[in-house]
């Protein structure tokens, strides 16, 4: 499952806070039954657009990583959760919400790599796509 979500009119105090950034990504692997492998990693970033600086962090879990990217200025932050492990989604986008004071979101989701999840789903889904059932696009 991936999900992908732009949050607005958030608190820019809590985007600001890079202590918040790395609670975040270092306790939500565990609340959402994932396996960290390191420690997060968060940065301070300033560029050539004032305006555009934040924090942008990111952790790698056994199932594949969750970033983050603020703009406090803006009152804007985008979020990815990616994992091969099914997560209850209303539960996450909620979490996300009170974590980082968003008034509004978008969210998308996608759910990836499920054909080939097990050798037996593998074999069948190459069976489906050689015989035309499945057509590749």
């Amino acid at each position: 499952m991936h999900l992908a979500i732009d949050g607005y009119g958030a608190d820019p105090k809590r985007l600001s806070d890079q202590d918040i950034a790395e609670k975040f990504l270092d306790e939500y692997p565990t609340k959402i039954g994932m396996t960290k492998v390191a420690p997060p990693q968060v940065y301070l970033y300033r560029g050539e657009v004032p305006e555009d600086w934040g924090v942008s962090g990111f952790v790698v879990i056994a199932e594949s990583h969750i970033s983050l990217h603020t703009f406090p200025e803006r009152r804007y932050i985008n979020i990815d959760i990616f994992s091969c492990k099914d997560f209850d989604i209303d539960d996450s986008i909620n979490d996300v919400k009170d974590t980082f004071g968003l008034a509004d979101v978008k969210v998308w989701t996608m759910r990836r790599g499920l054909e080939y999840s097990t050798p037996r789903e593998a074999y069948s889904g190459m069976v489906r796509e050689r015989i035309g059932i499945v057509r590749k696009t």
